[in-house]
Order: C-alpha cells, then structure tokens, then sequence
C-alpha cells in the first residue's frame, strides 16, 4: 500500500486517485483510521466512531471494480457533528438528555450525501446543543485544539473542525446558529462555511434557534467546501424554509451592472469592527495582523477593499442572544424525559418534568432557557424580543443597501486566537463575545465563509490559526467561493 500524505490530499485528488484505480477507498480509510488511532485520544473530536466504514468504503470500491463512474464524493472520508441524524445511529447534541437516542431517519443532507457514496467515519463531539463557542459545554468532556491541546477548538462544531485539522477525515459537517461553523474553522485553520438560510434543509438538524440554524461543510480547502455545499443545496419539501438557490438567486442584486461574476471585487469593512471599546472586545494583535495581511493580498489580485458603516452591527451580539434563547427555551420544551431521552423517576407527572431537565441538561442550556423564557414573558416580549426582531430587519435592510455598494464583506471570523481551555468558562459574556462577528451573518440569513488567514506567534513561540470572514448578498455563495479562492491561492 503506497504511502499518502494526506495534508496533501483535496476532494478531487482523491476521486482521481480512486477513479483511476491508484487507491482504493478502503485504502484511504485506513490512512485516516491511523492518524486517529495516533491522535484522537489527545483531541477527543469524535464521540463515536463507525463500526460500518470499512463496508461503506468497500461499496465504492465493488462500483469501481465493475467500471462504473463514481461520483465526486464517491469513497470520501466525512465526519457528521452529532446534531445531525443518521439512520439507527445515536444522536446525542453533546447533552446527557439525548445519550441514548437513535435517529430514527436520515436528515436531508445525510440523504443526499449517501446517494453520493460518502464514508462517514463517526459522530464528532460538540457543545451541548450546539450552544457554546469552545465544545467545554460538552457532557462527554472537551475537545482540544490540534495546534495546542490546551487550548480549545472554537464551538460549537469544535468536534468537526479538529478533525478535519488533525487530517482524521477528508472533511465535516457542522452546524451554525452564530458562528459554530465559522469560529471552530478559524481556531483550528480550515475553512468553514455558513450558507444563506434557506440554501440547504435543516430536516433532521437538532434544533437550537429555528431562523438562525444552517448546516455547512467544514474542510481544508474553499474548493472542497464548494464541492459539499453543491451536493447538500437545494430545496427539500421537508423544510419549507428551503429554496432551489440555483434557480432563485439574489446575485443579481444591482451593483454598478455588473452580474454574479465578478473577477475584481469591491471588499467593504465595516468599521464599527475595529471601533468597539472595552476590554473584552479588543481586537488580538494576531487577529489585527491577519486582516491586515488578508486586505494586502487582495489588493495585490485587483480587488478593491473600502470602509463601509453598519451601524446596527454594534448591536448584533445582544439582538442575537435574545432571539436565540427565545428559539432555543421553545425547541428544548420537547426534552422532558417522557417522550424520548434521559427519563427521571419522580413521585408525579411535574417532577419527572424537573429531575429530567435538572438532571439532563448542563448548565448553559439552563442558563439560555431561562434567559428565552425571560424575554417571552407577558411584559417583556416587546421590550426585548420584539425590539430584537426590529433591530434584525434593520440589519437586513442596512445590508441590502451595502450590497449595491460591495461585493462582499470582509471581518475578522474571531476577535481572538484560540484562548485556553477553562479560561473563559466562568464568564458567559466573555464566550458569547467569541462569537460578535458572527452572529449578524444568521441574524440576516446571509452566506458567511472563515478561511485560514495564516498564524500568529503566542507564548512560548508557539503559532496559532487566525481566520477571516467574507460575507456575501443572500444565495451569492459562489462570490464566497470566487474571492476565497484569490485569497486562498494568493496566501
């Protein structure tokens, strides 16, 4: 069996190799099941591995053998973050109250994926319920950073983006309510992409905030990225949210006459980004130095990066935290120990409702309960919900007018590197601040991409990943992906 580096390896590659009968897909499995057998126990991405993946790969090699044509993702290598159901598999969403539950369907993106030949590997660990920004708030303990183990990998798809990281798998799935997708791709350097809501079906995705959640691909490379969202877009008569992006895209918002293909863009910056003041929004120097260095090479390419206002965007990390917890204190209602999950005993109907949840849940979903619960309340909703869904719309708006002006948005995705684990875990505001350059993206329903944007030094000499974050109009992925391409190719 011929040696692979598989840091070398994309998504096409591989299909090359095994199309041309150079690697069979058993074969690559078997370089991924070594660097997990070396590594996994010091990164803990995963929560269960497959027993079946050795059959699955053995499928597309029997395809190939009879001279068939595989597909694209044929014999892939892909680990699902454990918010997403798979057939008779256990889906937990980090939390004890789901410990045992087994998906009883597919999801929609597991479906299309499937029909494609994917090889999942395993189930990859996450924050309980997909809420957190570091995969602490795990019931099954923490994942760590590849870069350093004693830093986290960003949440609350930490579990996927490590292991794509730490080359366990070719690429991931992940979810994104406020930048689960984007900040874990940053802190662990691959790319991860939040596409517009609505573009890909959230059927069979654990919810956590219903008009915030998309699933999207993690990988190392945009082109990779690109080639899983193609295969999971698309409209799904089990969500009516969905739309065939390919048919109704809003690329063609007006800007100067130019259409969707766009070769030298117009970048704008928001500028309240770097005008916020105190200390826990301070921009690390290391992150500062990544947009500097991203900005110089998009101007080396022809692209034309300006200042741009939002100032609604100052507001984001409170307007999301408000909608969110509502969403979130509404969709864990079902969790009560009676109808599936972790069950209490109690003397009554009331208290198996209480020991379930008291003894099922972890903090931070008691903690974002509580505070949805709070803000729907007679007397309060217009004060904070409703006045939180004004200041969305007023996002939405501000940002169809940018549009007309550029053609993508370019933040930093994080306002740090990767902090050390434990570090923030007994300040909630200091996590949900990991998160304040991204949560506008769900708030505004518009696609969002981190790429890696090289490293930085920190103690001890050691470098860490930083990312940046293009945002684009809604269903305009493919700007995503052209621009990223410049950047990726240029670094």
């Amino acid at each position: 069996m011929t040696r692979i580096n598989l840091s070398d390896l994309t998504i096409k590659k591989v299909h090359e190799l095994l199309q041309n009968g150079d690697l069979s897909a058993r074969e690559l499995l078997e370089f991924y099941a070594e660097n997990i057998k070396k590594y996994e126990k010091d990164t803990h991405a995963f929560l269960e591995l497959f027993d079946d993946a050795y059959q699955q790969a053995g499928r597309v090699d029997k395809q190939i053998k009879s001279g068939k044509e595989i597909p694209l993702l044929a014999g892939i290598p892909l680990a699902v973050k454990d918010n997403i159901l798979i057939k008779n598999r256990k889906c937990s969403a980090g939390s004890r109250i789901l410990e045992n539950f087994t998906a009883p369907y597919d999801a929609a993106v597991i479906s299309k994926l499937k029909n494609e030949g994917v090889v999942f590997v395993g189930r990859t660990n996450m924050d309980e319920f997909a809420m957190g920004s570091s995969t602490e708030n795990s019931a099954f303990g923490p994942t760590k950073n590849p870069y350093d183990s004693t830093r986290v990998p960003g949440g609350s798809s930490g579990g996927s983006a490590a292991a794509v990281a730490r080359q366990f798998c070719l690429g991931a799935l992940g979810s994104d309510t406020g930048g689960s997708l984007r900040q874990p791709a940053a802190f662990c350097g691959v790319v991860g992409l939040k596409p517009t809501y609505g573009a890909v079906s959230r059927y069979g995705l654990i919810a956590l905030g219903s008009s915030l959640d998309q699933i999207g691909p993690l990988a190392k490379s945009v082109e990779d990225a690109e080639i899983i969202f193609n295969v999971i877009r698309g409209k799904d008569k089990m969500d009516s949210t969905t739309v065939d992006s390919k048919i109704v895209s809003l690329c063609e918002i007006p800007r100067s006459g130019k259409n969707s293909k766009i070769k030298n863009f117009t970048l704008g910056v928001p500028k309240e980004f770097f005008e916020m003041n105190g200390e826990n929004k301070e921009l690390d120097r290391g992150v500062v130095a990544a947009m500097e260095n991203s900005i110089a090479v998009l101007n080396k390419t022809g692209c034309v990066v300006k200042q741009i206002s939002l100032p609604a965007f100052e507001y984001a990390v409170e307007t999301y935290y408000i909608i969110m917890s509502a969403e979130a204190s509404s969709n864990l209602a079902r969790y009560d120990g009676i109808k599936y999950g972790f069950s209490a005993k109690g003397e009554n109907l009331l208290e198996v409702y209480m020991k379930s949840r008291e003894n099922g849940l972890g903090d931070e979903p008691r903690r974002r309960v509580l505070t949805g619960t709070y803000v729907l309340s007679a007397g309060y909703y217009d004060e904070y919900y409703g006045m939180a869904q004004n200041v969305r719309n007023f996002m939405r708006a501000a940002l169809v007018d940018k549009f007309k002006e550029v053609d993508v948005i370019l933040s930093p995705t994080t306002p740090t590197l990767p902090f050390k684990i434990g570090e923030k875990a007994d300040d909630p505001v200091a996590m949900y601040l990991s998160d304040i350059f991204d949560g506008g993206a769900n708030l505004t329903g518009i696609p969002a991409m981190s790429l890696p944007a090289g490293f930085a030094k920190v103690e001890n000499g050691k470098e860490l990943p930083a990312g940046v974050q293009l945002m684009a109009p809604w269903f305009c992925e493919e700007r995503l992906f052209e621009c990223g391409k410049l950047l990726e190719i240029s670094n």
